[in-house]
């Protein structure tokens, strides 16, 4: 009979695709598992259960979630919902504004800040202005352009001209080219703008003129605003060296706009000097609507069907260049802004299977897309939002279908592992400020602002606290009907339904939290049974199974029979009425039985009491018949 002792010590590969189950040979076996719900891989390479939300606010519907960060002490949640935009600080809600915005249009809404100022564009709608002026002071409006791009739509043959060289003029055209969007646009006629007030028909319009014109005579030295009703809008920004950079336009989807330097609205191209305003398109043998532009180690620009690199420095009209470096391309249905980690950018695979770490090398001067998900695809579908949390190195994802999948990402230790997260609700929306992540999530068929919250073993949760122990606890109007999980004075007291926005416990209690359980699982990939001659099929023993676990105050393990607590000191979370201590140090259980089924787990830890679990180290000794 031939005995074997296996010790894991990490899981810094994360939970692994089922097409790598017959890949014992890979590093990313040993150190993955097959499941790892609920919990976050340390860098260290332990496991943790994940904290709990914090329930903040109730939303009027769907919402996409901005950081604000002012300084470093001054940070806020803008928080965009149908037609309306809300701002917290510290969890509460410190102002509100109307807004331009639909429901339908919050996924194509793309942002950038600076100082004080937040831009927001979508191609449907005027570019706006977000500005704090005090904590509770907050303004929205159109951006006031002091010089926007021009761009020729009309047919080259097309005249325009003026009745007149200054004040209130007609403009006539010799085809059709005035819409009723036109309205509020600027044309330039010989390079001199005016400003349509009206339009009479497809060939007519009426316009003040700002810059007297030359002549009245018709001439096809004409052309109008780039942005307008008529021809959209920008779909992304981003500030790159001192200047503002404007990506893509419904009808110019591949073009780039870059500012005057020091000059954030003023995109007069001039004579080309150094400080000028810089326009081009994306010219390539494929289409490339421009979703993202970035600034990092250059400008990164990321399109529908490439990813670009422009250079230039500092970047003038004679200097910039342009260069493709990769073909991944971006999603197009909704605008998922990458993110920095560690100087690399992260973003979003066209196809929705796929994160990708776009990263300069200086040995090829060249960027490289590596694929982040490769070993765990399952948990990479079709994202709608992403976030990272610096504090713990976690790259945090929203899918569609509702999870949150949680990337620890710590390249100098080689820790690229994934894990998911569930509640019972869909995630929808994320934003990270300062190492707290927010969520904006949906429950029972409504919307709500929550934040993962280290204190918190719950989610949807609230806590209270009273000088005197007591029995009934209010203030769940949110949780309404639903069975919740209650602890009380740090101890777990199972489950109870609020009624009336409230719910009693007995014995009575000074300090409770109280929301929705959520159930966390760590199983391990089945056990690697190769040897020199081939796959072991014989019938395999678990003798016994160590675990080793830091400041853990509940844990239940199955080894075959079904879910169990483990009874260190004392720790049985049925019966417990008091706080239990947390423990440090190694369990070992004994095994009982054969198993046959090769694909069957050793063991596999699960469990929902909300108490603190770290597992850091797990050692199997087996028996197999020869």
């Amino acid at each position: 009979m031939a005995a074997g002792r296996s010790l894991k010590t990490s899981f810094t590969a994360g939970e692994l695709g089922d097409q790598l189950l017959g890949r014992g040979d890979l590093r990313a076996y040993e150190n993955g598992a097959r499941r790892l719900r609920n919990v976050f891989i340390q860098p260290t390479g332990g496991v943790s259960r994940r904290p709990g939300l914090r329930h903040i606010a109730t939303l009027p519907g769907a919402a996409r979630l901005i950081a604000f960060e002012f300084n470093t002490e001054q940070t806020y949640l803008i928080v965009l919902t149908d037609a309306a935009m809300t701002v917290f600080k510290d969890d509460v809600q410190v102002a509100s504004l109307a807004a331009p915005w639909t429901e339908a249009m919050l996924d194509q809404i793309a942002w950038t800040q600076s100082a004080d100022t937040l831009l927001l564009v979508h191609p449907d709608m005027a570019p706006q202005r977000v500005t704090r002026s005090s904590h509770t002071s907050w303004s929205l409006g159109a951006w006031n352009w002091v010089y926007e791009p021009f761009y020729r739509y009309a047919a080259s043959g097309i005249t325009l001209a003026a009745s007149a060289t200054s004040g209130s003029v007609t403009l006539t055209a010799s085809a059709a080219v005035f819409e009723a969007g036109h309205v509020g646009a600027r044309f330039r006629l010989g390079g001199r703008r005016m400003l349509v007030t009206a339009v009479a028909s497809a060939t007519s319009a009426t316009a003040a003129v700002e810059e007297t014109l030359s002549a009245t005579t018709a001439t096809v030295d004409w052309d109008e605003a780039a942005f307008s009703a008529v021809h959209g809008w920008p779909v992304t920004a981003c500030f790159h060296q001192d200047r503002l950079v404007l990506g893509g336009a419904r009808e110019l989807p591949n073009r780039l706009w870059l500012s005057r330097s020091g000059d954030l609205f003023n995109f007069d191209l001039g004579t080309g000097l150094d400080d000028q305003a810089i326009e081009f398109g994306l010219l390539s043998d494929q289409v490339n609507a421009i979703r993202a532009v970035f600034s990092g180690r250059h400008l990164q620009v990321f399109t529908s069907g490439a990813e670009w690199m422009v250079t230039g420095d500092p970047m003038t009209p004679s200097s910039i260049q342009l260069h493709r470096q990769t073909r991944i391309g971006s999603p197009i249905a909704r605008i998922i802004p990458p993110v920095d980690v560690d100087g690399s950018t992260i973003f979003v695979a066209r196809s929705g299977r796929a994160v990708h770490e776009f990263a300069y090398t200086d040995v090829q001067q060249a960027y490289q897309a590596e694929d982040l998900a490769l070993v765990a695809r399952h948990l990479v579908q079709t994202p709608v939002a992403m976030a990272y949390d610096q504090t713990r190195r976690l790259l945090h994802v929203a899918m569609a279908e509702g999870w949150l999948a949680t990337l620890t990402l710590y390249r100098s230790e080689q820790v690229t592992a994934w894990t998911r997260q569930d509640t019972d609700g869909a995630f929808r929306a994320i934003a990270e400020i300062e190492g707290t992540v927010w969520c904006a999530i949906e429950r029972d068929a409504g919307f709500r602002l929550e934040r993962f919250d280290d204190e918190m073993a719950v989610d949807a949760g609230l806590t209270g606290s009273n000088a005197d122990p007591q029995d009934d606890w209010t203030g769940l109007d949110h949780l309404e009907g639903r069975v919740v999980q209650v602890v009380a004075d740090g101890a777990p007291r199972g489950t109870a339904t609020v009624s009336g926005g409230a719910v009693t416990i007995d014995p009575s209690a000074s300090v409770v939290q109280i929301g929705l359980g959520f159930t966390h699982v760590v199983e391990p990939l089945p056990p690697n049974l190769a040897f020199a001659g081939g796959a072991r099929t014989a019938p395999l023993r678990l003798v016994a199974a160590t675990f080793r676990v830091l400041e853990t105050a509940a844990l239940s393990v199955d080894l075959g029979r079904g879910a169990q607590p483990v009874p260190f000191r004392r720790l049985d979370t049925a019966l417990l009425d008091a706080a239990p201590p947390a423990y440090t140090g190694d369990v070992t259980l004994r095994g009982i039985g054969w198993r046959r089924d090769p694909m069957q787990p050793l063991w596999r830890i699960e469990g929902e009491t909300p108490l603190p679990l770290t597992l850091l180290s797990v050692t199997t000794e087996t028996r197999m018949t020869d």
